[in-house]
């Protein structure tokens, strides 16, 4: 079965031996050098100050985020589930909190943000997806970011980017804290959040002292000295480390922001060709995602049980309107036109059009140009 959701993605062969060695102590200098060097591959990524990881799935991050960098009032965007999510945790910290709310094709705009923040000085901090992967599609954080902080710099920003680390180049030169996941870019097992961190999210973290498990002052301490508050997730860091280790022998980041660009924007124009509408109106680099009230379900269907490869659905009201193919992680072309081809011949079993290999075509076509 070929695993096409966005995350959890699939473990390559290389990553799964890594990880089946011999388990190594957390406490022991063997595993600091191997923490160190996953530190290191983190840092050099997302070109921020300082980074975290925490045994945690995403949610934990956002959780620890919050708690750690609003101190008075929170602006989440909710254009999905996921942001709908900063929401829930403010309310469970009795944290008060404004929400601007999107449909979720539609991203937030950088003048809904200002002007919420010029209605409300209460506001220290402001919540959004990088790629919101309830529908899939990408909101201009980098320009959000920069706004905010040119309204008022103590803003803090907290960008979710669990589904774009690792896709693309992220600008964090205005951002605060940038979250992030194993279980999607990597391919690694999910368990695993990660945490990049201003100077002024260093400051903050350590100044307040917020937490017990999610304290970011005590996690700060002891990442710096290569080792964890907790006991660390030894496996998916060791796994980490292999990863960079592969995406440097295929021209290491900015070969697989190049790969990930050139395959999303192929699979987007091929299923246009074969008549699929794309939901978002800003789509992000991470999965291409496709609106079809009447066919969505069926389409996921046949792809299962005929052509052994599994794609995701939608959530809540949009759960058999769309269905989300990932392009996260190192994907070999021949998989990702198997996708394409195989959604082509899904519609011909649907009697939605005959099968004359266009998708595949296109996909061909305008990835090597």
């Amino acid at each position: 079965m070929l695993l096409f959701t966005p995350g959890p993605t699939p473990v390559p062969e290389s990553i799964r031996m890594e990880m089946a060695r011999p388990t190594i102590h957390h406490r022991t200098p063997e595993f600091e050098a191997c923490f160190k060097q996953a530190r290191e591959g983190l840092l050099a990524m997302i070109k921020m100050p300082e980074v975290l990881m925490l045994a945690s799935s995403g949610s934990g991050a956002m959780e620890a985020c919050v708690r750690a960098f609003c101190a008075k009032k929170l602006l989440s965007i909710n254009s999905g589930k996921f942001g709908e999510r900063f929401a829930k945790i403010a309310q469970a910290y009795n944290i008060p909190n404004q929400e601007i709310t999107n449909e979720w094709d539609t991203p937030v705009s950088v003048e809904a943000i200002i002007n919420a923040l010029q209605a409300d000085e209460q506001i220290d901090a402001v919540c959004v997806q990088v790629c919101e992967s309830a529908g899939g599609l990408r909101h201009p954080v980098e320009a959000i970011a920069q706004a905010v902080k040119q309204h008022n710099p103590d803003i803090m920003v907290i960008a979710d980017a669990i589904t774009a680390m690792g896709v693309e180049p992220i600008d964090t030169s205005h951002i605060d804290a940038l979250i992030g996941g194993s279980q999607k870019a990597f391919m690694l097992p999910p368990g695993m959040s990660i945490i990049g961190l201003s100077q002024k999210a260093v400051l903050m973290a350590e100044e307040r002292d917020v937490g017990f498990y999610f304290n970011l002052k005590t996690e700060l301490k002891n990442q710096r000295n290569n080792t964890t508050a907790w006991t660390a997730p030894t496996t998916i860091i060791t796994g980490l480390v292999k990863y960079f280790s592969d995406i440097e022998a295929l021209g290491g980041m900015e070969a697989i922001y190049s790969q990930t660009r050139q395959r999303a924007l192929a699979t987007r124009v091929a299923l246009e060709a074969i008549g699929l509408k794309i939901y978002p109106k800003a789509p992000a680099l991470a999965m291409t995602t496709i609106f079809d009230e009447k066919h969505a379900s069926q389409i996921r269907k046949i792809l299962k049980n005929e052509f052994c490869l599994n794609l995701a659905g939608g959530q809540d009201r949009l759960k058999t309107s769309i269905f989300r193919i990932n392009h996260m992680g190192m994907i070999p072309i021949h998989e990702a036109l198997w996708v394409v081809n195989a959604i082509e011949l899904a519609l011909e079993r649907l009697g939605v059009r005959s099968f004359d290999g266009r998708a595949n075509a296109v996909f061909l076509q305008h990835y090597y140009s």
